[in-house]
């Protein structure tokens, strides 16, 4: 699905005509958040986001997972598996898995962490634990309560925010924002925009703490396309971000194609793409995850080589911060469970 324009506008007569479902919609997804989950055991952290579309979870998700690490913790991350065919519960395996199979960013993150991909999120949990977790961080799922979460920290784009604030379809938020905000222990706003400024206010109010981070290009990605001109291509929540990550990097972009999130390229989309770039003399670049997607396409290992792979990480601006939150958190989630033994 591609995000349709107007709900990062100022409402509109789409908007108010979409309200009505938009309302339906909020309150089910409302009454559903309220629903007690299920305890896992062991510590559950999750990351997710307000409304639909990107925001930064996977490499929210990574930095999470480098922190975990270095507190002594073996954390397995927990996903649906969106865009892959198989329902779980499976450890992701990049040797035989594809982003059809799995999931582009569970592919992509398997690469630096044990991924547990289940429809089922208790399935997972289960096969965590049998991969010797110590605590599971859930790549997305805020708003699904079939899981007891311990902490649940929200990105936002900090440039993009949260659009019109109207609920699907009507706008992007998956439930109305006061439910979730009730839910929220952090926030994390990626880059130096304002656009969040008011929702992090509100949470301030309720003495939930904001994090600050952004996105940094990995070096030798830069290095690989300096002096170049490119053609970018990306199928990810919003493609714009990648596109001035880029530019903001000193890449010289001379084309751009953006894709539907979780686009699923086929052959005769990167022969274009390809074609294009070889008429003007332009590199091709993309995003990891778009990456995953095509080199587990069917047919697609010829077109692969050569397009290069824009590699990001994000950093916060405060690590002692989150150093902090995420060890006072899996403290009282044990503390809590053996309080109750």
């Amino acid at each position: 699905m591609r995000e349709p324009a107007f709900w990062y506008r100022p409402r509109s007569l789409p908007s108010y005509a979409l309200w009505p479902l938009g309302a339906l919609y909020g309150a089910i997804a409302e009454r559903r958040m309220l629903l007690p989950g299920t305890d896992a055991g062991i510590p559950v952290i999750c990351v997710g986001n307000y409304h639909v579309g990107g925001a930064g979870k996977t490499p929210t998700v990574l930095a999470l997972t480098k922190l975990l690490r270095e507190l002594g913790e073996t954390p397995v991350v927990l996903s649906r598996g969106y865009g892959g065919r198989l329902k779980g519960p499976v450890m992701v395996d990049r040797a035989r898995h594809t982003a059809a199979d799995v999931g582009d960013e569970p592919l992509m993150m398997a690469r630096d962490v044990p991924v547990a991909v289940a429809r089922d999120r208790l399935d997972g949990v289960a096969l965590a634990k049998s991969q010797g977790a110590t605590m599971i961080l859930m790549d997305d799922g805020f708003q699904n309560p079939r899981l007891l979460k311990d902490a649940s920290l929200i990105v936002i784009d900090s440039e993009r925010g949260l659009g019109n604030g109207q609920v699907f379809p009507a706008g992007p938020l998956r439930a109305p924002l006061q439910a979730q905000l009730a839910r929220t222990d952090a926030l994390v706003l990626i880059g130096d925009g304002r656009a969040a400024n008011d929702v992090a206010a509100e949470l301030a109010k309720r003495n939930k703490p904001e994090l600050r981070a952004h996105l940094k290009p990995d070096a030798s990605s830069i290095a690989q396309l300096f002096g170049k001109r490119v053609l970018a291509f990306a199928g990810i929540g919003d493609p714009e971000r990648f596109f001035r990550t880029l530019r903001a990097s000193g890449i010289e972009i001379v084309g751009s194609r953006a894709f539907a999130d979780h686009y699923p390229y086929s052959e005769r989309d990167i022969e274009d793409l390809w074609g294009d770039a070889r008429r003007n003399g332009l590199t091709l670049v993309t995003t990891e995850k778009d990456l995953a997607r095509i080199h587990g396409g069917e047919g697609m290992l010829s077109h692969v080589e050569g397009i290069v792979p824009f590699k990001v990480t994000l950093e916060f601006d405060d690590p002692a911060a989150l150093r902090e939150l995420i060890s006072d958190h899996l403290y009282k989630a044990r503390e809590r469970r053996y309080s109750a033994r």
